[in-house]
């Protein structure tokens, strides 16, 4: 069989895997296969030494057990779910545990895969670099919030921190009343409320606005952060009009006609009408004059 090749990677560094088995002597085949396929094998016991090494490194996957001496692996995972900073990483389940009920709460507790044993090495390879991608597609999507400005975060159904974009951790340290490790603050709760927006102060003296955008997978809640503005360049940005309304009300407020504009954009006066109309209703405005005044940021 054909050796899957590795998962795309921004940097020259080989990805990492951590191995959680009570006898790892058993994998050596994995371990091996994995080494000469581009991966760092790190190799852990029992849970407790799984968490140990997860405060000093974290791994691109991790590969479990389900039965362990001590914390078994899906109390393990549970943990690892729990923790912010380590929740993204995917968790496959490699075990002797094949009832259904078992399946079952591998995946409850935050497995994305489960391999019963005894294992194959290629096709547990070729599982974790699906897995691996797949997960480093999500971290960069969600990272790429950062880039506009705003930040992201994901709280689960008891109000815990799922997870959380670089630039929104930076702001929830800075919040006023800071909260408490991998807990949503007090001042964020009523931002849970479907369709909330509200507004919060930081440390610095900055205020954050905190909308709710929904439901998202696994039953989480989005919470989108942004520098709260101020004047009519906020409603305007709160109006959230299309680039052809935009384009519109940069036309208004040069004191141009619904037919200049037209001949402009290349439309009928009726169509410009049509978007007047939707601008008005999305800026609060009934007139021209007040639409025109936001768009000159009087």
């Amino acid at each position: 069989m054909q050796t899957p090749s590795l998962p795309e990677s921004p940097s020259a560094e080989r990805p990492v895997v951590l191995v959680v088995d009570d006898a790892p002597s058993s994998l050596g085949m994995l371990c091996d296969t994995l080494e000469a396929s581009g991966y760092t094998v790190l190799v852990a016991a029992d849970g407790e030494a799984a968490l140990q090494r997860l405060e000093l490194v974290v791994p691109d996957a991790i590969l479990l057990d389900g039965l362990m001496p001590g914390l078994s692996g899906f109390e393990t995972c549970r943990r690892i779910k729990a923790n912010p900073a380590l929740a993204h990483i995917p968790v496959l389940f490699m075990t002797g545990l094949s009832e259904t009920s078992h399946v079952v709460e591998g995946f409850e507790c935050g497995g994305v895969d489960y391999v019963v044993k005894p294992i194959r090495a290629q096709e547990v390879l070729a599982r974790l670099h699906t897995h691996a991608r797949n997960a480093r597609i999500t971290r960069m999507a969600r990272d790429a919030v950062d880039v506009a400005g705003m930040g992201v975060v994901f709280v689960d159904t008891r109000g815990r921190i799922a997870w959380r974009s670089p630039q929104a951790a930076l702001w929830l340290h800075a919040l006023e009343v800071p909260p408490a490790p991998g807990l949503l603050p007090g001042s964020l709760e009523a931002a849970l409320a479907p369709g909330a927006v509200i507004s919060v102060g930081t440390s610095t003296g900055m205020r954050l606005s905190v909308r709710n955008l929904g439901a998202a997978a696994l039953g989480e809640t989005m919470l989108l952060f942004a520098v709260q503005r101020e004047g009519p360049a906020a409603r305007l940005a709160d109006a959230a009009l299309t680039p052809r309304e935009t384009e519109v009300l940069s036309w208004l407020a040069k004191g141009k006609t619904n037919r200049d504009i037209g001949e402009i954009l290349g439309t009928s006066p009726r169509t410009v009408n049509k978007h007047l109309e939707h601008i008005f209703e999305k800026l609060g405005v009934e007139t021209r004059a007040a639409a025109a005044a936001l768009a000159s940021g009087m």
